[in-house]
This record gives structure tokens, C-alpha cells and sequence, in this order.
């Protein structure tokens, strides 16, 4: 079975460690979307072991943290879902009260048009790049 996070990066790489990936994803709507990748194939968190799973979230709270000082949303929805893509990665996402699906998941019903935020995406990019450097 193919599988696109083991072909590709599945998104626009800021960062690579030795077990996982952080990348900006490019979804409509909403120009601070990140996905933090674990490397290899694997589905599901408790297939890591305790000091893996203790790293790989040590990358999503990093990006998390990132995303609130660079963007101050509302709030940040985390999700790890893989029911189409059954490789292990979690969804950072920043939300606005004013962003398109809110309150509903951005995957939901749309409630209203326009985007997230007016973000500059390249330099959101080269931010939370250099801010993950420091890992």
C-alpha cells in the first residue's frame, strides 16, 4: 500500500530531526497549518516507545508554542487522526473565532468565507523554521 507521507514530506519541510518531520501545510483558509510527521511508517502512537513518544511530542508542543507567539489564534486545535493516512502525524492547527469553520473542525461544515489570518506565509515559515532549530 502507498503511502504519501512516505513518499513525500506532506507539506513544505521547515524541519527534519532523526524521528520526525515538521511541515507547513498549504490549506485553504488557513496559512498557519502544520503537521508534525514521524519519520518512519508506523500508525499509531503506542507503537512508539515511552522516550519516543516523550520527543515526538516535545516537536508538537514546540510547534504549538510557536504558532501562539507568532500568531497569537484563539486557540490551537491538535489532532492525530490518520484514518486516510494511517501513518502516525499530528494536525497544528491555530484557530480564530473569525476563521472559516469555527467552531467547527476545519474539516467541518463551513460556517463562513475568508481566511484564518492574513499571514505572510513565507516568513511564518522561516520563523517557526528557526525556531525549531533550536530542538
Amino acid at each position: 500500500m502507498a503511502c504519501g507521507l512516505c513518499e513525500s514530506d506532506g507539506g513544505e519541510l521547515l524541519w527534519r530531526g532523526e524521528q520526525c518531520r515538521v511541515v507547513h501545510v498549504d490549506e485553504a483558509g488557513y496559512p498557519g497549518c502544520c503537521r508534525v510527521i514521524w519519520n518512519s511508517h508506523i500508525a499509531e502512537m503506542t507503537d512508539l516507545t515511552a522516550a519516543e513518544r516523550n520527543d515526538f511530542m516535545r516537536v508538537v508542543f514546540e510547534v504549538e508554542a510557536g504558532l501562539r507567539a507568532l500568531l497569537d489564534p484563539d486557540k490551537i486545535n491538535l489532532a492525530s487522526l490518520g484514518n486516510l493516512t494511517p501513518h502516525l502525524h499530528w494536525h497544528v492547527i491555530p484557530r480564530y473565532r473569525s476563521d472559516p469553520h469555527f467552531p467547527n473542525p476545519i474539516w467541518g461544515t463551513q460556517l463562513r468565507e475568508g481566511s484564518a489570518i492574513p499571514a505572510e506565509v513565507a516568513a511564518l515559515q522561516r520563523a517557526l523554521a528557526e525556531r525549531l532549530s533550536r530542538l
